[in-house]
């Protein structure tokens, strides 16, 4: 399967999903138990964050593909139906890849 179809694939029954990185060219696992940012954090990326409750709007990420799963409070309807951000603290992925401008 390719990276393309990944981005419009649902997430598994499991709940993991992949995280790719556009800038830096990596790819990582996100597990259920765990947020985007935990695994960003983990990985060495810094990312501005303060609420990580999806109250606040600091840990806006921009996405290229794949479709987010929002948890946030922060995002309207509106801006949550487009699909061009994220926020990694409390947010997950409805597909099987998320892209990241990161």
């Amino acid at each position: 399967m390719s990276q393309t179809d990944l981005t419009q694939t649902p997430v598994p029954s499991d709940g993991c999903f992949e995280l790719h990185l556009q800038k830096s060219a990596k790819t990582l696992q996100v597990q259920p138990s765990q947020s985007i940012l935990k695994v960003l954090q983990d990985a060495g990326h810094e990312v501005p964050f303060s609420c990580s409750e999806g109250v606040c709007g600091t840990c806006l990420t921009p996405v290229l593909a794949g479709q987010p799963d929002h948890w946030d409070m922060y995002l309207t309807p509106e801006e949550q139906a487009k699909g061009d951000v994220i926020m990694v603290c409390c947010s997950r992925s409805q597909t099987a890849r998320l892209v990241l401008d990161l």
